[in-house]
């Protein structure tokens, strides 16, 4: 087997950090050289993620080792920028950011680099040439994908979206909103019409339809679980239903993670995979596109190890065949 790069974990003590371990430990190609953590320095991350006791070793650490790869950033909105204000990442050093901080074209260069937004059903060639990535919003990843083929046939129009998502969306930081005796038995609406991923949603499907200017509207739900995605968008679509679907198969044929359903489809199917299912349901003269992913592999790191896969020249699915948990 060809030689491991060394890959840094920066934030390692949250979500998409554990998230990332549980891959990244058993990808062929990769060794875990450090997962760092100020507030858990020298603790096991098991300590944290008690799910890898007997798994790894490995303890978190305030230092930051530059004999490495790949550094992936699993920090909070705004704290990838301020890291790369406060630190000095060597240029051979290439990095996956998984915040919303270098997602947009505005804000896409900093301290020299230059980020690529990595949705692989896109731009899977630019992601291949790039140094360092820009990994896409959860909710960002799921409602695009719904909408990427009807985008680039010229489609698209005045798009409602609504999502509900699980628990862990919202990070690990205890909040109101994500104690259990709140969000128990209860499901509420937040950021209506205004939500944050608004902006690279439209971003990448102007880039594929660039005379869109319809409205686009998106309203999120906090749902009654921990982990998935399930978004319906609404349409006007003069295509049949045997149209549509012959749409998406050919603009997904090539893709390993996004499938197509002709029937309904459930988010369980999804759970703990890397998969993105889709499945557009044709009512007169309206299109539903309904769309499920997991929120921390498809919505954050195991979109992060795709892109890492295809930035290093590897098979997509590398490290990612991972089995739904239906029951």
């Amino acid at each position: 087997m060809n030689e491991r790069i060394k890959i840094g974990i920066v934030g390692g003590a949250g979500y998409t950090g554990g998230e990332l371990m549980r891959i990244l430990m058993y990808h062929p190609r990769v060794e875990i050289a450090f997962v760092h953590s100020r507030s858990h320095a020298g603790d096991p991350v098991y300590a944290v993620h008690r799910d890898l006791i007997g798994d790894t070793e490995l303890r978190f650490t305030d230092q930051l080792n530059p004999d490495t790869d790949v550094w992936f950033l699993c920090m909070g909105h705004g704290e990838s920028r301020r890291f790369l204000e406060e630190h000095v990442v060597p240029d051979y050093i290439r990095i996956i950011d998984l915040s919303q901080d270098f997602r947009l074209q505005s804000t896409a260069e900093f301290a020299g680099r230059r980020f690529v937004y990595g949705l692989p059903e896109w731009q899977r060639e630019q992601i291949q040439q790039a140094h360092d990535i820009a990994n896409p919003g959860c909710f960002a990843t799921a409602i695009q994908l719904g909408l990427l083929p009807l985008a680039k046939a010229g489609l698209l129009n005045e798009v409602h979206s609504t999502a509900i998502t699980g628990s862990t969306g919202a990070g690990q930081k205890l909040q109101p909103s994500t104690h259990f005796s709140w969000r128990a038995h209860n499901i509420n609406a937040y950021k209506t019409l205004s939500h944050q991923h608004l902006h690279e949603i439209r971003q990448t499907l102007t880039a594929l339809q660039p005379h869109y200017d319809a409205p686009l509207h998106f309203i999120p739900w906090r749902g009654d679980f921990t982990r998935g995605i399930f978004v319906s968008s609404q349409l006007y679509c003069p295509l049949s239903q045997d149209e549509v679907f012959e749409l998406y198969e050919q603009y997904y044929a090539t893709h390993p993670f996004t499938h197509v359903s002709r029937e309904m489809v459930d988010l369980k199917q999804v759970i703990n995979t890397n998969k993105v299912l889709i499945y557009p349901e044709k009512i007169g003269d309206q299109l539903v596109v309904h769309s499920v992913e997991d929120n921390l592999v498809k919505g954050a790191s195991g979109q992060a190890v795709q892109n890492l896969n295809l930035m290093m020249g590897w098979e997509e699915t590398l490290g990612l065949k991972l089995k739904a948990s239906v029951f």
